[in-house]
């Protein structure tokens, strides 16, 4: 065996290398869209004139973080700026609360440093070990169902946004597109998918991806790049933190914010992932959890030096585990990708129509869902906060919403059914959290 099948263990965990490189592909491909997305919404906040400086961020960001969480937690997890992150980041910290982006890089940069000395010190991994094992299914199963609605909003399916409050605003299908080019090349890219799947064909989400891209550019229907190649420049937001902008009451929630989104989204990604992948062990404890939160704590950290808001651990990572990636090869070869193609042929990564990738989301979600199959639907105590854990991340388009509610409403349960011993101590604590959380979101202090 060569150094990298000894090193990422690839007997032990049942692959081989081109499995790992074909789910490496397959992640990246669904994530490319970050590489337009994220500076298309950054830059509402920075100025237009820091759009080209996002790009090249965006996958320099994306791809050390990646490339370390390969090297390093050895878990085939990528990472990114985060969604919903970004959004909270331009319109209610910059564009609504009026504080200057520096001071708002600032904030992400300092968030990061709090989650490295809590990953250091294990006390993050003891909370996601805290964790009763039916709400860690729960949130799985969730992030499918709002892996699902992203793909279907995503082609213009469904007629739901998220406005600049951050209020979820929903109205249905959207039947005047249902003829539309775009959403027939979907329903193509989607049930071939199906089929490949069904087949037992390895790589069918990246098959499907790539078919359903060519097709799109030869109809006319997406575009072709415009050109292969860019050249990556940071200067506009490299190093620009506010620190001294943040020696205020009002920075410091701005702070308590961010520390709360990016720790429960990470938290229900890594869960929901690693259950995804078998990692989990029997009683529901996440491997090595130490290793993968300090890779997303410094990804943060790093993410913010360079100028773009949180990096996160990616949901859209399972696509590749459904591939088959079991091992840190999985995550090195879309960190690699991310440099390659996301720092230095941008214009081409950006090709990908979203019309392609959706089918690969909504196919993931489906995978995802399953995972509710191992709560105890015969334990109340147990399945009620499951299930409002499953429809409440979609619905609010929140993990960490989610997460609270099903935190809160499992102790209160457990508590008023006589079953206290079924609580772990940390419960207690993080459910006054969510609390504190949701109060401060209402505008109660």
């Amino acid at each position: 065996m060569g150094w990298f099948e000894n090193y990422f263990e690839f007997e032990r965990y049942g692959t081989d290398m081109k499995t790992e490189v074909l789910a490496g592909m397959t992640t990246f491909m669904t994530m490319a869209y970050i590489l337009f997305v994220n500076p298309a919404i950054l830059s509402d906040a920075m100025g237009k004139e820091a759009f080209s400086s996002l790009v090249a961020v965006t996958a320099l960001a994306a791809g050390l973080a990646t490339i370390l969480m390969g090297l390093y937690a050895k878990k085939p997890f990528a990472l990114a700026p985060g969604m919903g992150l970004n959004a909270y980041f331009a319109y209610s910290v910059v564009l609504g609360m009026g504080y200057d982006w520096r001071v708002a890089l600032a904030a992400v940069f300092v968030e990061g440093l709090i989650f490295i000395v809590l990953s250091v010190t294990k006390v993050r991994s003891a909370v996601i070990h805290a964790i009763p094992i039916s709400q860690k299914y729960a949130i799985g199963a969730g992030i499918g169902l709002f892996l699902t609605f992203i793909g279907l909003n995503d082609v213009g399916l469904l007629t739901a946004v998220v406005n600049d409050a951050g209020v979820l605003q929903f109205t249905g299908l959207n039947t005047a597109a249902l003829t539309s080019g775009k959403i027939l090349l979907f329903f193509f890219g989607l049930f071939l998918a199906m089929v490949l799947i069904s087949l037992r064909v390895k790589g069918s989400l990246l098959i499907s991806i790539l078919a359903t891209s060519v097709i799109g550019w030869v109809t006319g229907i997406a575009p072709w790049p415009d050109q292969l190649f860019s050249t990556p420049d940071i200067s506009y937001t490299f190093m620009q933190m506010d620190l001294k902008g943040l020696l205020n009451v009002g920075a410091l929630g701005v702070i308590f914010a961010f520390f709360m989104v990016d720790f429960f989204d990470t938290l229900g990604t890594v869960t929901g992932l690693s259950a995804k992948a078998g990692f989990l062990t029997r009683d529901g404890k996440v491997p090595d959890a130490e290793k993968i939160l300090l890779t997303d704590a410094i990804g943060t950290t790093v993410g913010a030096i360079l100028g773009t808001s949180t990096v996160t651990t990616y949901i859209e990572s399972a696509a590749g585990i459904e591939e088959g990636g079991r091992t840190g090869m999985t995550a090195l070869v879309t960190g690699l990708l991310f440099l390659g193609i996301g720092l230095f042929i941008a214009p081409l990564a950006g090709a990908i129509p979203a019309f392609a990738t959706a089918p690969a989301l909504v196919i993931v979600g489906y995978y995802m869902l399953s995972a509710i199959k191992e709560v105890n639907f015969t334990d109340h105590t147990e399945a009620i906060p499951a299930f409002l854990v499953l429809i409440t991340i979609p619905y609010t388009y929140s993990i960490a919403d989610g997460i609270g509610i099903g935190f809160i409403s499992y102790t209160i349960l457990k508590l008023f059914s006589g079953r206290m011993e079924d609580i772990h101590p940390l419960m207690y604590v993080l459910s006054l959290i969510f609390v504190a959380y949701f109060a401060y979101l209402g505008g109660v202090f």
